[in-house]
């Protein structure tokens, strides 16, 4: 029987067992130019007992950046100033993929340079509001993503993917989840376009498709991931006819050859029948981020890679607090509790002081 703590080979990429850490923005790239820092190092190199490490969220490109102090990938020093991430991972032994994120027309131009603004499929704003340094601001309408755009938004995507090679990545995820930028595209409130990129399954799924194969041709199929998170309302998305939509997205994915398709299910509406629908349509490796209603992922998720639910899984919070958490999970428990007050932003506390089963 297969385990959660058993080697898998990850597109020619070995990894020591089936547990990913989880992408989470932690808000803490102080460096100058949206930059990481050595805490930054420090923070994922303690985690590198994962057998795959996903990055917090990384803008592509300046418009891309949602939240205050998330780190980018389209610099030359943003590349220097990863290297020492991965250096400190792949020191500890470890494999790490950048997750690109652009987060569309969620965020606020206060956050942008130059006079840039949001953009997004179509010029409809998100209910809500979103957190600046100024404090919580209401969304704006974006801008409507012109064909030039859109040609230019996937060029910023497959730059990033080279330039995270290039800082030392082992490959990147694309984020098509949670209400940004690939997710507004797949939805049908925030993208009402009525050209080739929206109108109909096969428009909005266009995009995202577009974005993962340049990828795919910048840096190789087998360093390339996308995560997806079917039926999520996240960032006020709705998503009619979701069912059909990830069907086709995904059987147009499956010739690329991807290292590894990442499902996150929601909550207490979670569609199980369709993750086991997606994960057979999909050949390669296949990371499942369970639903766990009013809880985090924890030992009992580990059974859905005995029963073949998924390849691996992955775990967010509970990650973030058990910087060793395979070992913890090995041994079953006990667990360091997450400090929710320290997710977003400050110093190392709640970040880099949560203490290991051997301390």
């Amino acid at each position: 029987m297969t385990t959660a703590f058993d080697p898998i080979d990850l597109a020619g990429t070995a990894l020591r067992n089936r547990i990913v850490m989880a992408p989470m923005t932690r808000s803490r790239a102080y460096g100058p130019g949206a930059t990481p820092t050595a805490d930054m190092a420090t923070y994922y190199a303690q985690r590198a007992g994962a057998g795959l490490i996903v990055t917090e969220g990384t803008q592509p490109s300046a418009v891309g950046q949602g939240y205050p102090f998330t780190p980018g990938l389209h610099s030359a020093e943003q590349v220097a100033a990863w290297r020492q991430v991965t250096d400190a991972v792949h020191n500890a032994g470890g494999t790490i993929f950048a997750q690109l994120m652009h987060t569309g027309r969620i965020g606020h131009p206060s956050m942008l340079p130059g006079g840039l603004a949001l953009v997004g499929p179509s010029a409809v704003a998100a209910t809500g509001q979103t957190f600046t340094p100024e404090g919580l601001q209401d969304f704006v309408t974006p801008e409507e993503l012109t064909e030039a755009g859109i040609t230019e938004t996937i060029a910023d995507f497959a730059l990033a993917a080279r330039n995270a090679v290039e800082a030392g990545f082992d490959g990147v995820e694309l984020h098509g989840a949670n209400g940004y930028l690939l997710h507004q595209f797949l939805s049908t409130n925030a993208n009402q376009r009525t050209d080739g990129w929206g109108g109909s399954v096969e428009g909005r799924i266009r995009f995202p498709l577009a974005v993962t194969r340049a990828v795919v041709a910048a840096i190789g199929a087998n360093r390339v991931g996308l995560r997806l998170s079917p039926a999520n309302v996240l960032n006020d998305i709705v998503e009619d006819d979701y069912r059909d939509t990830y069907r086709a997205l995904v059987d147009a994915l499956e010739p690329l050859g991807l290292a590894y398709l990442h499902v996150m299910e929601m909550g207490h509406g979670a569609d199980r029948d369709l993750t086991l629908d997606l994960r057979k349509r999909f050949g390669g490796t296949f990371i499942l981020n369970p639903a766990t209603p009013d809880a985090v992922t924890g030992l009992d998720e580990l059974s859905l890679v005995e029963d073949g639910t998924a390849d691996m899984i992955s775990f967010g919070a509970l990650f973030l607090a058990n910087p060793d958490l395979p070992a913890r999970l090995a041994a079953g428990g006990p667990f360091n509790t997450p400090d929710r007050t320290t997710f977003y932003g400050g110093d190392e506390r709640g970040y880099l002081d949560y203490p290991t089963l051997a301390a």
